[in-house]
């Protein structure tokens, strides 16, 4: 493989020393967080915008970026994550959320990691983006005691690591900067090697799949 990482974006760096947002007080007065605890947990707990209406969703590219992909493949690289970094499930996708401003990156990663030509089953969804909001994990109507995971529930999206409120969830995503960095932040560019090796795999197996035919 010739050629060197692409330099790391000035915002994906930013994001790490971006200070979380102001937490609103809970007020009883308030229809929206007497009638709508989802959003009050996001917003209160976590800081995370929200944007209005049914179901809540969740404004992407202030304090992560996301990545979507088909859940085998994100399971194959939950070792690239540290411990602590969120990770939801949606039906038979998984989203792992990665430092603001890394959704911008991922072509050039691919790219360079001779991925590019290949069409792989990986979204990233970066700033303007908007994501359905996992049920807060005491609200997760089930678990799989087996897996230790959610159970989807009629399609809702649950956390499989949920965030934890009270802490700063942008020192547990993966980031450009942390290649060659002295920090815990997970290597970005490591991921996406792992997810887009898998996400290619998941592909070749479906193509082997269907069935053959015949004109």
């Amino acid at each position: 493989m010739v050629g060197s990482v692409p330099p790391a974006g000035d915002s994906a760096a930013a994001a790490i020393l971006t200070l979380p947002l102001p937490r609103r007080p809970l007020d009883p007065d308030d229809p929206a967080d007497r009638t709508d605890p989802v959003r009050g947990w996001y917003e209160n707990e976590l800081g995370w915008a929200t944007v209005p209406g049914k179901p809540v969703r969740l404004l992407v590219g202030e304090r992560f970026d996301v990545l979507d992909v088909p859940s085998e493949a994100g399971l194959a690289a939950l070792r690239r994550l540290a411990p602590g970094s969120p990770v939801a499930v949606r039906g038979d996708r998984m989203r792992l959320l990665v430092a603001a401003g890394c959704a911008e990156e991922v072509p050039g990663i691919l790219q360079w990691l001779e991925w590019g030509a290949l069409p792989l089953d990986l979204t990233a969804i970066g700033a303007g983006g908007l994501i359905e909001a996992p049920l807060p994990p005491a609200r997760n109507p089930g678990r799989d005691p087996g897996l230790n995971r959610p159970v989807p529930v009629q399609g809702a999206a649950v956390w499989l690591r949920p965030p934890v409120a009270g802490c700063e969830v942008e020192a547990s995503l993966p980031t450009m900067s942390a290649l060659g960095g002295g920090g815990g932040a997970p290597d970005l560019v490591r991921l996406m090697d792992t997810l887009a090796t898998h996400c290619h795999r998941v592909r070749l197996r479906r193509a082997c799949a269907q069935p053959l035919a015949f004109s």
